[in-house]
Order: C-alpha cells, then sequence, then structure tokens
C-alpha cells in the first residue's frame, strides 16, 4: 500500500483503546491518528483528523455508538466505519445506520485488521468510480 491507513479509534474504555491502538500499529501500513472516548470528541476529530477509518465501540455514555453513526454520515458520508462491539443485538441497528461493518467482540486480530484493509479498497474504488463518471 502506498499510503498508511489512518484510523481513529473511539470507545470509552482506555483500555480498549490502547488495545486496539497497540494491534493496529503493530501493521506497518496502519497509524492510529486519534483516539476519542465520546461521541462528541469522536465528531470533532473525525473532522480536524480526516481518518481512513473509524473503528468505535457502539455502547457508550452520552451519545451512542447508533446516534455517533448517524452524525459521523450527516458530516462525512463515505467515511468508512467499523464498529466493534460486544453488544451483538445491536448489529442490525448498527448496519441500518450505515456502518460500514460490525465485529462482535472478542474480535481476532486477523479479522480487524483485514476489515480495516477491504474497507479502505472498497472506499478507494468508490472513489474511482465516481471520478470516472
Amino acid at each position: 500500500m502506498p499510503h498508511k491507513i489512518s484510523v481513529l479509534l473511539v470507545d470509552d474504555h482506555n483500555l480498549v483503546r490502547r488495545g486496539f491502538r497497540r494491534i493496529l500499529e503493530d501493521e506497518p501500513d496502519i497509524t492510529v491518528i486519534g483516539e476519542a472516548s465520546d461521541g462528541p470528541d469522536a465528531i470533532k476529530l473525525a473532522g480536524e483528523l480526516n481518518p481512513k477509518v473509524i473503528v468505535m465501540d457502539c455502547a457508550m455514555p452520552g451519545m451512542n455508538g447508533l446516534d455517533l453513526l448517524d452524525a459521523l454520515r450527516r458530516i462525512a458520508p463515505t467515511l468508512p466505519v467499523v464498529v466493534v462491539s460486544s453488544h451483538a443485538d445491536l448489529r442490525t441497528a448498527a448496519l441500518l445506520r450505515h456502518a460500514d461493518e460490525f465485529l462482535a467482540k472478542p474480535v481476532r486480530i486477523d479479522q480487524l485488521l483485514a476489515t480495516a484493509a477491504g474497507l479502505i479498497d472498497r472506499a478507494a474504488r468508490r472513489q474511482e468510480h465516481a471520478t470516472d463518471q
């Protein structure tokens, strides 16, 4: 890959964010450019940092992940978002709100990495297709 995949992590648990950061940054093509512990910070950082992918939890205090998905789609409709949650019952709701992927915790490292890379490839193809028209 010619450019690193920039990732914004969103989870209210610092330990989870730190773990995901370590896993993702072990990959040479991925860099974590920011972390948010809640929805309002995630919206702010998404606008400021322009990540290629957001990896987020769904169950957070205040603005929950579903409301955050709605807000992200208003400001960045094509930004790939992966929801990683221990609440598998939220899968359908997250996908209906246009999450690109939903991974149930505990998630395997290879599954998370493959999902992030696949989303970047899909987004690049969509962008190429849009510019061709």
